[in-house]
């Protein structure tokens, strides 16, 4: 088990008012969360103060991710990829252009990210959930979950962990949002509308062990 940083960069080029999230007046926090946890158009590209305010794809977004992860795990032609919370599956299909014959599935719970997903490789995703994979054991190559698993309670976070475990021959990679001290959990607090599991890095090293997961990680901190 490895901490890789692939998302830093994607993450940092976004530009936060956190206690605007918080206070606004027609969305205050608990409006924008219920609205967010049904995981249809407010979440996706509903308004920019319930969550991500129109999330589209733009070309090379996710293509040094992509890159990263394809060079760092050796992914070749004929590899078999799942990425568990997929959305509209933007990070796959980089991939899939930069390793033509690549077998690429996608999961996610939200019928609205399928249903409006990229078209190239909207037959490669479904919808389902993280804590009951339908693949067989040890079928993936590299099986990866970016900021998704944070989202579950904790009764499904534990199923959800040994799942990916289970589903992954070797390689495994995921990213959680964490904090490190009083001010990035207050930053979290304010900016999340989903999350469910709030834990630090040594707390998310707990549920490492706890349930046998034996991939790479790193984590989202909000400073």
């Amino acid at each position: 088990m490895a901490y890789l940083d692939f998302l830093s960069s994607v993450h940092k080029s976004t530009v936060r008012d956190y206690l605007a999230r918080v206070n606004d007046p027609e969305f205050p926090k608990e409006k924008a969360a219920e609205l967010a946890k049904k995981w249809g158009f407010d979440y996706w590209d509903g308004d920019r103060r319930i969550c991500y305010g129109g999330y589209r794809y733009m070309a090379g977004r996710w293509a040094p991710v992509a890159k990263a992860m394809i060079e760092h795990y050796g992914l070749k032609d004929g590899d078999k990829v799942l990425d568990i919370g997929c959305g509209k599956g933007f990070l796959l299909y980089e991939i899939s252009l930069l390793v033509p014959g690549i077998e690429i599935y996608g999961i996610d719970i939200s019928d609205y990210a399928i249903a409006n997903s990229k078209e190239e490789i909207k037959d490669c995703l479904q919808i389902g959930n993280a804590n009951q994979l339908p693949f067989p054991d040890n079928h993936f190559d590299l099986v990866y979950s970016i900021t998704t698993l944070h989202n579950l309670h904790n009764y499904d976070l534990d199923k959800a962990l040994r799942e990916m475990e289970r589903v992954g021959k070797q390689n495994k990679y995921l990213c959680v949002e964490s904090y490190r001290n009083e001010i990035e959990k207050a930053n979290l607090l304010y900016w999340q509308v989903t999350c469910e599991a709030f834990c630090n890095p040594e707390e998310w090293s707990w549920w490492f062990k706890q349930t046998g997961y034996t991939g790479d990680h790193s984590f989202i901190y909000f400073e």
